[in-house]
């Protein structure tokens, strides 16, 4: 068994469209490697911070971001005895060990990707922007807008053609 901290690059599109990594961003790794029948198994934490914009204003957010995985990697010899038997029924759920090497770069994405929230906000109580004409909430937290009901737009011109009633007239 042996552990390693490391820093790493993240790869390209590491994330979603509201919410990712930057390509070459520093990511930091601890990983403990320990060698069982099958192959080595990895167990590991990846902190990064992850960059977008905020959902309800469109402000720069930079979000932490740490997630914990376990894999196992299979020595190619058993992976192929494996396949034979017809032990392992997705193969694209294995992970094997090439010429003595580990990629985790897919096992990194499958971790850290579900962990970005899905709906990020530059702050919990964020007003965000109109809806109507899109400015900024906080600006004017009473701004809003009067609209009428389409199916009632055509009596909107009787209410400003009716004569006023004086409390006289009646």
């Amino acid at each position: 068994m042996t552990e390693v901290e490391s820093e790493v690059p993240a790869p390209a599109d590491f994330g979603t469209q509201v919410l990712a990594v930057p390509e070459g961003e520093p990511m930091a790794q601890w990983v403990r490697l320990e060698s069982v029948v099958e192959g080595v198994l990895v167990t590991g934490t990846i902190t990064a911070s992850a960059v977008g914009a905020c959902v309800r204003c469109l402000d720069p957010v930079v979000v932490r971001v740490e997630a914990h995985f376990q894999e196992l990697f299979a020595y190619a010899d058993r992976a192929a005895h494996h396949r034979e038997v017809g032990a392992s029924d997705e193969e694209s759920e294995e992970h094997i060990i090439v010429d003595g090497l580990i990629d985790l770069e897919s096992v990194l994405r499958d971790t850290v990707v579900p962990a970005l929230p899905f709906q990020p906000v530059c702050r919990e109580d964020c007003p965000g922007l109109c809806a109507e004409c899109g400015m900024r909430m906080e600006e004017d937290p009473g701004h809003e807008h009067v609209s009428i009901d389409p199916r009632w737009s055509a009596l909107a011109g009787l209410v400003e053609e009716a004569p006023s009633v004086d409390d006289d007239d009646r």
